[in-house]
């Protein structure tokens, strides 16, 4: 379920807050195929399933920067900031990759407003997130990503 708020100030407010957890999206072989074309990073490990399985993870995974990419999909889904000009994001301060996300896994996002600060024209939030692989031991990434929100 997503946050929605309506302007800056309104965003000023959530500072701290949880921001919940998303809905559970599937890392399909098409996908990490998708990813691997658009990247050029065609490494056995992602894209051969036959070989992979032969592998030190027994499936393909998907690469670390695909689980990092679907930050912003599944981060869509749990604040909504309406009544701004522009988005964009900023960069990230922290990212680990801790366990890997075999193909057919399903992974989701938790986050955390950690901070909102005022920049030039807008401001500049922190979040703290972590992504979780159903079932798994350990999540797929945990990184702090930067956003900024112009008035």
């Amino acid at each position: 379920m997503s946050i929605t708020v309506n302007g800056i100030d309104e965003l000023k407010k959530l500072a701290g807050s949880d921001l919940g957890t998303s809905e559970w999206i599937e890392v399909t072989q098409e996908r990490i195929n998708t990813f691997a074309d658009a990247t050029g990073d065609h490494q056995w490990i992602h894209v051969d399933p036959e070989r992979a399985a032969e592998g030190p993870f027994g499936a393909p995974i998907a690469h670390g920067y695909l689980t990092l990419s679907l930050f912003i999909p599944l981060f869509t889904e749990l604040l909504d900031v309406q009544g701004v000009t522009t988005k964009v994001n900023y960069g990230l301060n922290k990212v680990r990759f801790p366990s890997p996300v075999k193909v057919g896994s399903r992974i989701r996002l938790v986050g955390k407003l950690a901070e909102v600060e005022e920049v030039p024209g807008g401001v500049q939030i922190t979040v703290d997130g972590t992504i979780e692989i159903e079932g798994g031991a350990k999540p797929a990434a945990v990184l702090q990503s930067l956003s900024r929100f112009y008035a």
